[in-house]
């Protein structure tokens, strides 16, 4: 028998992809199946492609429920996860894939959120904080589009090569990113066959990702950042620029240096551009470099899957770290194609 991991949230998208992934896991395997409204419905009535999970049914979401467990992922919306995870003991791992303990300035969660500030949890994005993640009981899982923009930004920023006054930053997003809820611009009638801009100068993940570009940098960052919606159910790609004097050799060793060794970020060949397909179903990030001469810009393209290693995926990552397991268990690069 492994270790038993909770899912709060699990009949989410994101909860549904931590099932999945937990099915396969060599260490981990599926403990207390969790969800609000959800609760008492059998859970491949809205996971049909888990057929493992037939006969279980969603349970109440409570500390009591989630404490008997080893490992605790908490896929709930945002600011519903603070009061659960303050009522779980401490020394329980416990990995929130929501906004909660990400931000470390209470000014900023003020401003882009409505619930009481809860603190900061160190932050899992593993290939550029790990170090801090290794036996951690406590993680907050960053924002799917702050994990593509700090991938693509932060090697650069950290080098010196770019220009931290000056970022830009535009992702395409599947519609699976928004979550299960029903919301009118996100039925098929309205996203089908079209592309829109949201929450312009205002998304949630914008601070994240400042924090965490002015923590590589070293000195503080101006970020512009644009998102939009593209008729897809997952994947995300971000194009990320910033001024840069540097050679598109600089820049590509920059992020190779950060990232040759890691499993799950890759830098593509010169000529190679990331495509989300490519991604889609994996744990994986792909990387391109270039450098506009004309403008003196770096360009940095970015795909990933939202769920995958912009959710479920790095969850689970974290919580390897977390509980000394190999940090590549349960957990796969490739993608699936077509």
């Amino acid at each position: 028998m492994g270790l038993t991991a909770a899912v709060a949230g699990a009949s989410g998208y994101a909860g549904g992809e931590l099932l999945r992934l937990l099915l396969d896991h060599p260490d981990l395997e599926v403990g207390p199946v969790a969800a609000g409204s959800a609760a008492g419905r059998p859970v491949t009535e809205l996971h049909p492609h888990l057929p493992q999970l037939a006969g279980i049914h969603f349970t109440a979401t409570t500390a009591e429920v989630l404490a008997g467990a080893d490992v605790v992922f908490l896929a709930l919306p945002h600011g519903q996860s603070a009061a659960l995870a303050a009522a779980l003991p401490d020394v329980l791992p416990v990995v929130d894939l929501g906004a909660d303990h990400r931000l470390a300035s209470a000014a900023d969660w003020a401003r882009f959120y409505d619930t009481p500030y809860a603190g900061q949890w160190p932050y899992g994005l593993p290939e550029l904080f790990r170090r801090q993640l290794v036996g951690a009981s406590r993680i907050a899982g960053p924002g799917c589009n702050a994990t593509a923009m700090t991938l693509a930004l932060g090697p650069l920023l950290a080098a010196g090569l770019v220009d931290p006054q000056d970022l830009v930053a535009t992702t395409i997003s599947g519609t699976s990113g928004a979550g299960r809820g029903l919301a009118p611009n996100l039925l098929a009638s309205e996203v089908l066959g079209s592309t829109s801009a949201y929450k312009v100068t205002a998304h949630r993940h914008t601070p994240e990702v400042r924090q965490s570009l002015r923590t590589l940098a070293g000195a503080d960052v101006t970020l512009s950042y644009t998102p939009t919606l593209a008729p897809m159910p997952r994947g995300i790609l971000a194009t990320c620029t910033a001024r840069t004097t540097a050679s598109e050799d600089e820049l590509r060793a920059a992020l190779r240096a950060q990232y040759d060794a890691e499993p799950f970020v890759h830098v593509l060949p010169e000529g190679r551009w990331p495509v989300t397909a490519a991604t889609v179903g994996g744990n994986a990030c792909q990387l391109q470099v270039a450098v506009d001469a004309d403008a003196g810009r770096a360009v940095v393209v970015a795909a990933l899957d939202n769920l995958g290693k912009g959710a479920a995926g790095q969850a689970v990552q974290c919580a390897n770290l977390a509980l000394g397991l190999p940090e590549t268990a349960g957990l796969s690069a490739s993608g699936v194609a077509p």
